[in-house]
């Protein structure tokens, strides 16, 4: 698996996740859970991890969405 996203704001891994899904590549959402070690105040990123045969694929479909993602 590779991380094709890393992001505190919450409301991105949602919609990355739904616009990847509508594409049929699977995505595992990491770190949701770690809002109990820090107190809900969403300083930890969260990342979204996809197989390596869809990274290529995922990372061109969320720019045509117009999500920047880091190089």
């Amino acid at each position: 698996m590779r991380e094709l996203l890393r992001t505190t704001d919450p409301t991105i891994i949602t919609f990355a996740t739904a616009i990847l899904e509508g594409h049929d590549i699977v995505v595992f959402p990491m770190d949701v859970h770690m809002s109990v070690l820090e107190g809900s105040i969403g300083i930890l990123p969260r990342r979204l991890m996809v197989r390596d045969q869809d990274h290529f694929l995922a990372r061109q479909i969320l720019r045509d969405h117009d999500l920047d993602l880091p190089d």
